[in-house]
């Protein structure tokens, strides 16, 4: 069973960064396609973010700019770096690789 375990959520104000991990069991090749969604209360599940063919990526225009998603093979890694946070960045952040989905970090903005 393919297990993805995020890490790296918490509680930040406005301005400031935090770095999400999601590490898998599975062996991944360049051809895995690995992406970041997230929740806010309320809401439907949304793309963040997405990385596939080894380093192509694509980005949801909202966080265009202020987050970046990268992979690390050896470790068998996905992250997702996120700048200048706002309270609207508010959410639960779910990493999917093929079909499978993590069981999600709280990110929270807020003064």
């Amino acid at each position: 069973q393919v297990q993805l375990v995020e890490s790296g959520g918490g509680l930040v104000k406005p301005g400031e960064s935090l770095r999400l991990s999601c590490t898998t069991s599975e062996r991944i090749t360049g051809f895995t396609v690995w992406a970041w969604y997230r929740q806010a209360p309320a809401h439907n599940r949304e793309r963040v973010a997405d990385i596939f063919n080894w380093s192509v990526t694509d980005y949801a225009d909202s966080v265009k700019g202020r987050f970046t998603i990268y992979r690390d093979d050896a470790k068998n890694t996905l992250y997702l770096q996120m700048n200048d946070l706002k309270p609207e960045d508010t959410a639960v952040y779910f990493c999917k690789m093929g079909v499978h989905w993590g069981q999600g970090t709280q990110v929270t903005v807020s003064s």
